[in-house]
């Protein structure tokens, strides 16, 4: 193959892409290159790969947008959003006759990460597509406050990874996204309407297929991401206002805050002429209270929902072997040592691509709950693992690369319309 004509633009290049067809059309090439993952539903060819030890994401595109992408992606990355991670673009492309082909973004593959369609062909909870928006309306919100216009939010263009009985959610296409210093009330609005239209969609696709419950209704569940985003939109940014003798709730507005996940960096605190009231109103908010909390008492690296749920169990421990009034760090690397990684070791090595770390760890605490509740008199940690890695663990997908489950093969009745042109 000529690679003399091909540019790649990467912060760190690998030369292995150099072995990769391109000189031949994305959608032709060779299945042993290719990684088998679920792919979502795109306008453009996409496919995953084998690479150096890792699995990359590439999707053939124009290299004007290629580039875009790639750039906004990158910001995105660096402002600590919740995206798919920019590896790099390759134009330059030609076939062995010469003829021009589409330059290509490459992405990391987020490991343990799902489209919603997989996640749809799986046996789930009847309240999968709410949480699903939920996951959704957080990503929204985060991106908003950090001054990024989506342009195509939609269930399509996101993945998302098990939190803890929850989801997380990852923006996957920033295609049609502009990053500016703020963005006004009415380009949040347009965002919100273009997610609710695109979701409505999206789940009537799902209806048809038979992959929806029918007690769920599209428009109804679609409306939902408009609610819950105003909801945490307003928590996050409204502004307060009370009398001098309650200053109690000023705690009260952060811990509403940590509890919804997101970090209180500065608060503007001001009162009116006479003195009499005070407003608050949080100036620079951030995600990750929890996760951060546990990062930096144990070194792991989770989804916020997970580490609220390692956390507490980290309190029980504290508090069941009386250790209060000891210093936190030290407590924390006894119970990772003690209890969070013995449970990981029970785990065979052919089942441990089945849930990530944490996960698996908030599934085991789920089945120590409920088997002593049927024992009537609770039941150890080594008891409880032992018997999920027995009974439960082998029948969970795959989650790291889910095989045999490729969403394009789903049915789809109504496309999610083009999204429309970006708002100056």
């Amino acid at each position: 193959m000529d690679t003399v004509a091909l540019q790649i633009t990467a912060a760190r290049p690998d030369p292995a892409l150099l072995d990769l067809p391109w000189s031949v059309p994305l959608e032709e090439w060779p299945e042993d290159v290719l990684a088998a993952l679920p792919r979502g539903i795109s306008r453009h060819v996409v496919r995953f790969v084998k690479l150096s030890g890792r699995v990359l994401a590439v999707k053939e595109i124009s290299e004007d947008l290629a580039r875009r992408e790639y750039n906004l992606l990158r910001l995105l990355t660096r402002l600590d959003q919740p995206c798919v991670e920019a590896f790099g673009v390759i134009s330059g492309r030609t076939t062995p006759d010469g003829e021009e082909l589409d330059a290509c973004l490459i992405t990391r593959h987020l490991q343990f990460s799902l489209p919603y369609r997989a996640l749809f062909s799986q046996t789930l909870r009847k309240d999968t597509a709410q949480r699903l928006i939920d996951a959704l309306a957080v990503l929204l919100v985060r991106l908003h406050l950090t001054g990024f216009w989506w342009g195509d939010v939609s269930l399509s263009n996101t993945l998302f990874r098990r939190d803890a009985g929850a989801f997380a959610a990852y923006l996957v296409d920033a295609e049609t996204g502009e990053l500016r210093d703020n963005l006004s009330d009415g380009q949040r609005e347009h965002d919100l309407e273009i997610a609710r239209v695109n979701i409505a969609g999206e789940l009537m696709d799902l209806s048809a297929g038979g992959f929806l419950p029918e007690s769920v209704d599209p428009v109804d569940t679609s409306q939902r991401i408009v609610d819950r985003y105003r909801d945490l939109w307003r928590e996050l940014t409204e502004l307060e206002r009370f009398e001098q003798g309650d200053r109690w709730r000023v705690d009260e507005r952060i811990r509403r805050l940590n509890g919804l996940g997101f970090d209180v960096d500065e608060l503007a605190i001001s009162t009116d002429i006479g003195g009499t009231q005070i407003q608050i109103q949080p100036k620079v908010v951030d995600a990750g209270h929890h996760s951060r909390r546990l990062l930096r008492l144990t070194g792991l690296d989770v989804e916020e929902n997970q580490a609220r749920r390692l956390l507490n169990d980290l309190d029980a421990y504290r508090a069941a072997t009386d250790r209060q009034g000891d210093d936190e760090e030290i407590v924390a690397h006894d119970w990772l040592s003690r209890v969070y990684e013995p449970v990981q070791r029970e785990v065979p090595r052919d089942l441990t691509h089945k849930l990530e770390p944490a996960e698996l760890f908030h599934e085991v605490l789920e089945h120590r709950w409920y088997m002593s509740e049927r024992a009537g008199h609770d039941v150890s940690i080594e008891a409880a693992i032992k018997d999920y890695v027995a009974h439960v663990l082998p029948g969970k997908p795959d989650e790291s690369a889910v095989l045999g489950v490729d969403t394009v093969e789903m049915p789809i009745i109504a496309r999610v319309s083009e999204p429309p042109r970006r708002r100056r």
